[in-house]
This record gives C-alpha cells, structure tokens and sequence, in this order.
C-alpha cells in the first residue's frame, strides 16, 4: 500500500458495531464471545443463490449510509460490497482475520477484528493551510506555450480538491491504491480547476497457473437441503453412492486413483413421505456414480451408474434436455474457451457476468427452467478458478466506473491517470 498517515474512522467503527448489535441482516454476527471479531456474509453475487435482499443487505446499508444506493437510478450489489470492502480494509481500526474465515461453503463470510486503540499507532490529524496558487511547489514541467504558474493552475492532483474530490472515497469506490494527501493540503477555486489528475497504484494482473485450473467446489442437496459438501484440488472427481456395508480395503494399486465424494444417507432432517421413500429407493442406481475430468479444453463428465442423470450448464449448445448417457464419450459440461470469450465480453461490455457452475440432477429430468430445489438428488459444482477470475473482473469494472463518473465531475470530462504497476509479492 502506499505510505500516508493514519486517520480516524469511528464513523465506520460505531457505525459497523450498531449493525452487527443490530441483528438485522442475515449472517452479520460476533465471532467470539468478548465481541471483538464479527462475520459479515460474503457470497457472490455471481452464485445461482444469491439473494440480493439478504445477502447484499449490509452492503447495501452501507451505501445507503454514505447517500449513494444506487448506480447509474439501478442497484450494483457488486458496487455496493466493493464500498464495503474498501473502507473495512482501508481503516486501522479493523484487521481481516483470514485463518478464520469460510469462503467455500453454502452461506460463506469473512470475518473481521475490531483493532484496540493501542495497536493501531498515532492518529496525526489533518491539517489544511492555505497557500497562493503562486508559492505551490510545481507539480509537472512547463510546456513552451504555458507559463509554470499557468501550468500549476490547470494540472493538480486530486487530493489537493478539498472541497471536491475525497481520497477516502475514491478508496471506498476502487481496489487501487491511490496515494494519502500530503499533510499541507492548498485550497483553489473550483472555477479554477480544468483538469483533475490522478496518481493510481494498480497491481499487475498475473494469470493463474496452470494447476489453478484443476478445482471443484461440490455441493449435494437432497430435496432442497445441503447434506454435503466438498472441496477438491485435482483434474479428477468420482461423485458415487456408497451402501452402508463394510466396504472391502482399497486395493494399493487403487489408492493413487483420484478421490470420491460420497451420496450420503438421508438425513433425519428431511422431511417424512413419498419424496423421501423415492430418494432412498434411487440411491443404489448410483452406486458407480459419475466422474468429472478436467482438461485444457474444459470440464468433462462420464456417467457409470444405472440411474438417469441430467445436467444443465453455461456452456450446452443444443436445446432441451440434456441427459448424460452410459458407455459414451464424456459430455464437455464447462468448456474453457467458451468461459475466457465470455469473460473478455464482459470485461469489455457489461452485462451478466459468466456463469461458473454446472448442475447434476440424479434420477430425474432437469431443465434451464425448472427449479433445483424440488428435485430428490441435486449435486452442484462450482469451479473456483473461474469464480476467482469473473470476481477480479467485477472489481475492475467497478473500479472503471467510478473513474467515469470521476471524469464527468471535470468540467473538461476527463481525467489524467498516473498508472505506477506494483508487481504482486512472490512468495
């Protein structure tokens, strides 16, 4: 980050700690006993269940609380967490604790600390003192057609705005990181100002490896209900029913083979019936289940077991159903190509974000239009490469956008950028 002072942000501190005493929003709650780490939901707004009502609630109140709710007269859900997210990590009195966090499950959150007054330094307040735009220090080379007084009137930078432009909410706004104000901040005119300059710190863009590429994220529910769920680093996933039975020693030869995600019982949460009585007669249809490969060229699925599946994903490319078939080629269920064309699609025009998900339903027909939830077996698989990738593009976006309405507040309608790339740390 760059280097600058300190500042105070009770406002943020008091304001947060009123909401998670609240007990208003979904998933915003202590951590601990003593009350010093809360969780705040952190699902994708990308995700199949996302809920923009309760899961961008507090996201949401946030923006409501700094006067801007809304994007352009439409909600931003992804705006409204990068406002959030910046000013958490922006300010000294809260400290993400990432060993405590979970990202891969059905509900996930992160969780912060409330940092105590004596672990956050000296707080230096800022100070303003008012100077002739004559006595400035000169902020760039004079031209032969501009005199440097005249030059130093026309390009300033952005902190130096005061009754304008604020640091901290461009920080709220953005993931890059754009230098403090200097402590002798000078005052000019707004009439005066004909150009805003910005000097921004973004970090390179490193392409994952090729091994970063080979992850599922599984998800089984039984009618509607999580009963499982996994993750697995690796090119390859078997997804089986295994009977209750002692279950012969896996044979060494065996033991290297990529690894299995069971079907497990139903659990005695699911509700008594007809539905239950049919989801415990499908089960042994699956007992050689279904196997997920990943390659270069996308995600692939091979059916073994009796029972009819059926998937649905971003990437099919004949209408209808789609059923996965015994004793065939593997069926491309996420192709690779498919997902980057996409993904620089909405880099470049908006939009609907990609999707990142293929589902499985066992036993039953399953179609775009139909809801998952009412179905006996239901296994989802996301793939966190991907989601990685379209969550760093949405943060781009939204960081893009506020350099717009940035420029729009310019009476010129631009803005000059000082782009300084910052390598990311190896380790």
């Amino acid at each position: 980050m760059a280097a600058g002072r300190m500042r105070s942000t009770r406002r943020l501190r008091s304001w947060m700690v009123e909401q998670v005493n609240s007990a208003k929003y979904p998933g915003l709650v202590w951590d601990d006993d003593n009350k010093t780490m809360f969780r705040i939901p952190w699902k994708h707004a990308g995700k199949q269940d996302f809920r923009k009502d309760e899961d961008a609630a507090i996201f949401k109140a946030w923006a409501e609380f700094k006067g801007k709710p809304t994007d352009g007269g439409q909600d931003n859900p992804a705006a409204w967490k990068t406002r959030l997210r910046c000013a958490l990590n922006k300010s000294p009195e809260f400290d993400e604790v990432m060993d405590r966090a979970q990202l891969d499950i059905s509900e996930p959150y992160k969780v912060y600390r409330l940092v105590p007054l004596n672990e956050q330094g000296v707080l230096v307040p800022e100070k303003k003192c008012k100077e002739k735009p004559s006595r400035r220090p000169k902020r760039r080379r004079s031209s032969d057609s501009e005199s440097d007084d005249s030059s130093q009137m026309k390009q300033i930078k952005a902190e130096e705005v005061t009754s304008q432009l604020s640091v901290e909410e461009i920080l709220l706004h953005t993931d890059v990181e754009i230098e403090e104000p200097t402590p002798c901040t000078t005052i000019i005119q707004r009439d005066a100002v004909e150009e805003i300059r910005l000097d921004v710190r973004i970090e390179e863009s490193v392409a994952p490896p090729a091994g970063a590429q080979d992850s599922f994220n599984v998800t089984i529910h039984y009618l509607g209900q999580e009963v499982h769920k996994r993750q697995i680093n690796g090119t390859d996933v078997r997804i089986t029913y295994q009977p209750s039975a002692p279950i012969p020693p896996t044979p060494a030869a065996l033991k290297n083979r990529f690894p299995r995600i069971p079907l497990p019982e139903p659990p005695s949460t699911l509700p008594a019936g007809p539905e239950l009585q049919a989801l415990y007669t499908l089960l042994p249809f699956m007992e050689k289940g279904v196997v997920l490969t990943s390659t270069p060229q996308g995600v692939y699925g091979k059916r073994f077991c009796q029972g009819r599946v059926f998937w649905t994903g971003p990437h099919s490319t004949t209408a209808g159903l789609h059923k996965m078939e015994r004793n065939t080629e593997p069926v491309l269920l996420f192709s690779k190509d498919a997902f980057r064309q996409q993904l620089d699609n909405f880099r470049t025009n908006g939009g609907e974000p990609p999707q990142c998900f293929i589902t499985l339903c066992f036993g039953e027909e399953l179609s775009n239009a139909e809801d998952p939830s009412k179905k006996l077996i239901i296994v989802q698989i996301s793939l966190p490469w991907a989601e990685e990738q379209v969550q760093s593009t949405q943060s781009f976006l939204d960081s893009m956008s506020f350099l717009q309405s940035l420029a729009s507040q310019s009476p010129k309608g631009e803005i000059t950028l000082t782009l300084v790339p910052v390598a990311s740390p190896t380790s």
